[in-house]
Parts: structure tokens; C-alpha cells; sequence
């Protein structure tokens, strides 16, 4: 019998689509620049793409897989015009020089911004948008 993928730890969960077979680069990333955890993880008939994966960052759930065109009608991921996926952490600075080592670009600097968080903006190698926040430090 095969395993039941857990469910989602929230009503809202973020679900990614990762272009050119590279779901399996995607769950690398994002361990290391967020320190996710993977939960479940199922292969394409090919072996090679990513089916589905069940991630846990912050204690939240994130899903993804690679596109299938060949379902849908056509390739669907990433057109990420207008999304970002909001981490509130503790310390902003150790979350956002993480992603940054892990391979992340600078899209808005981390600083101190005047609604009293300090906040950035990064971009993931997969066309994904991410912003990092705490509160600033007094």
C-alpha cells in the first residue's frame, strides 16, 4: 500500500511549481537557505522529476513539484508576478544571510524600514519571491 502524503499544517498553503525537471534542486535550496524540512517526497513514472514534495518551514507547510505540461495543457511555473511568500522570523538578519549563501539574490536590501520591521526581499534560483522580517531591535 503506498504512504499517505501528511497533510497541510495550515488552511493556506503555498504550493510551487518548479521549471525544468529541477523540484529536486528546488528541496536542496530551500533546507539550506530556510532550514526546511522535507516530510514527503514522491517521483515522477520517470524517475527523475518531482512529483510532489511536503515541506515544513517555520513549522509551516510548503509544497512543490516540477511542471508537468503534458497534465496540464501547458507549462505553469513559476509566473510569480505579484507573489511573495512572507517569512516572519525572529532575527531577519541570520535567515536572510542564510538564503543568501544558499544561492538567493537581492531583490530589495534588508534594512530597517519606517512600519517598525526589519525587512528584505530575495529572489530564489527558481524565479520564486521571498521576504524576510522581524521586528527591529530597540
Amino acid at each position: 500500500m503506498a504512504e499517505t502524503p501528511p497533510r497541510a499544517t495550515s488552511p493556506v498553503t503555498p504550493y510551487l511549481g518548479i521549471r525544468d525537471a529541477r523540484g529536486q534542486e528546488a528541496v536542496a535550496f530551500y533546507t539550506k537557505a530556510f532550514g526546511a524540512e522535507e516530510i514527503f517526497r514522491t517521483l515522477a513514472d520517470d524517475g527523475k522529476r518531482l512529483l510532489h514534495s511536503h515541506l515544513r518551514i517555520l513549522g509551516c507547510s510548503v509544497m512543490l513539484s516540477d511542471d508537468f505540461p503534458e497534465y496540464r495543457g501547458g507549462a505553469r511555473a513559476p509566473d510569480p508576478a505579484g507573489v511573495t511568500i512572507h517569512l516572519a522570523v525572529p532575527d531577519a538578519d541570520p535567515v536572510w544571510n542564510q538564503a543568501i549563501a544558499a544561492g538567493a539574490t537581492v531583490e530589495m536590501p534588508l534594512a530597517d524600514q519606517f512600519w517598525g520591521d526589519r525587512y528584505g526581499n530575495l529572489k530564489d534560483p527558481f524565479g520564486h519571491s521571498w521576504s524576510i522580517a522581524s521586528p527591529v531591535k530597540k
